[in-house]
């Protein structure tokens, strides 16, 4: 009997093939993440509109998610839902981290505009960010989060906790929702949230001063209260605004844990900070699952593998590494087999600073099939590869994080890139 090859494992890199590696699971996934091996490679970008495409038209996927601001990315999901705002504008203000200046983003908007132009709302594929509002200089004030939340609540609730805590609806004595001036008061200046030096200063955050303790406990009452009233309030207005509500509510709270972690002056600083952003992502993606999955999730590897994520900061002594559960591990603890990931992978990149990899790495493998591209079924790789002893790959560039062939079981698929083009 023939043994089996890393050939066996391979299918060229396009929407059937992922039919077929679909159809070798056991649950049908509520989230499907496909990794990016790194940020900027427009060829992989395009590779995701077109596995897209694939999955809504043929799979009933409902929605995509990237990482991207969460908040920014509503504005993105009026265009593509209702046609609000312009193309041009969406683009500037609908993405973090300068991914609307992508021109494959673009096309992805553009098409999802399209395909939802003539159709009813509930046959409409939806848009959504599922990173928080953490821009590399740091992040972002909570006031547009709290807003959201604290506008639902004051405009559908009468009675609502006020400053003072927890009340009881239908009690008079207690004090309504509290007019959003007294929030703005221990706001104050968005300045005092996003000085860039408090990525790097403690002393800079004023993320456990008074009033942003304060304001944690607020929020957490407000999002209580949504919780609480959620009977009322998805009947007074509809299950997407309470949803819609509960992201400015998840966002306000998760951003004033970020903020508190800014301030911190312990050595594990750095590694909460880490895990905190890593969970505010998960907490976001396990929404959209419940809500509007199936969705194919677009992030880097590292947010969407199933295991711990690492890092060897160089201040840390003795080259520990600093860990922190990915996203993409918390969604498929909650979910199972219901949170499936594809890895992204490159063969050669030269412009990136990629040669041909060596036969001994994953990468090497692949690249050594026939033809172009492909999409690997993991687990059959694992099995053609045995006890070969392929080692780690190596490159001359930060840019791209190579695939581990001791976790190739942590992963589903591989959608592997030979030649990955300029641009």
């Amino acid at each position: 009997m023939r043994s089996a090859t890393p050939a066996d494992a391979a299918w060229p890199l396009e929407g059937a093939a992922v039919t077929t590696l679909l159809r070798t699971f056991d649950t049908p996934p509520r989230l499907l993440g496909l990794g990016e091996a790194m940020h900027g490679a427009e060829a992989l970008l395009r590779r995701r509109n077109a596995i897209f495409r694939h999955l809504v038209e043929h799979e009933g996927f409902r929605s995509v998610a990237i990482e991207s601001d969460c908040l920014a990315g509503t504005a993105v999901d009026a265009y593509v839902t209702e046609g609000t705002g312009t193309l041009d504008g969406v683009m500037r203000r609908g993405f973090s981290h300068g991914f609307g200046e992508s021109a494959a983003n673009r096309e992805l908007v553009r098409w999802m505009r399209e395909h939802n132009r003539e159709r009813p709302a509930s046959e409409r594929v939806r848009f959504f960010g599922f990173d928080g509002p953490l821009e590399v200089a740091g992040p972002a004030a909570p006031r547009q989060a709290l807003a959201g939340l604290h506008g639902y609540l004051a405009a559908h609730l009468h009675d609502a906790p006020g400053l003072g805590g927890a009340a009881h609806v239908g009690d008079p004595d207690h004090e309504r929702v509290p007019p959003f001036d007294a929030l703005d008061d221990l706001l104050g200046p968005d300045e005092r949230w996003t000085d860039p030096a408090a990525t790097l200063d403690p002393a800079r955050s004023i993320g456990r001063s008074a009033e942003a303790v304060s304001l944690r406990l607020i929020a957490d009452d407000l999002m209580a209260t949504l919780l609480a009233q959620s009977p009322h309030l998805i009947a007074a207005t509809s299950r997407e605004a309470w949803w819609r509500a509960s992201l400015y509510g998840r966002t306000a709270t998760g951003l004033l844990r970020y903020h508190a972690g800014m301030a911190d002056t312990s050595p594990s600083r750095v590694e909460r900070l880490m895990s905190l952003r890593d969970a505010m992502m998960a907490d976001n993606l396990l929404s959209i699952a419940d809500a509007y999955g199936p969705a194919l999730v677009c992030a880097h590897n590292r947010h969407l593998q199933r295991d711990k994520s690492t890092w060897l900061a160089p201040w840390r002594p003795g080259g520990l590494a600093l860990e922190w559960w990915s996203a993409g591990a918390i969604a498929g603890a909650h979910l199972g087999g219901a949170y499936a990931f594809i890895a992204s992978a490159v063969g050669a990149a030269p412009h990136h600073g990629l040669d041909v990899p060596r036969p001994d790495t994953v990468e090497g493998v692949l690249y050594a099939l026939p033809g172009g591209d492909h999409l690997i079924d993991s687990g059959r790789l694992t099995e053609a590869v045995g006890d070969a002893a392929l080692k780690p790959r190596t490159a001359a560039t930060e840019s791209y994080f190579p695939l581990d062939p001791g976790r190739l079981g942590q992963t589903d698929g591989i959608a592997f890139v030979k030649d990955l083009p300029a641009g």
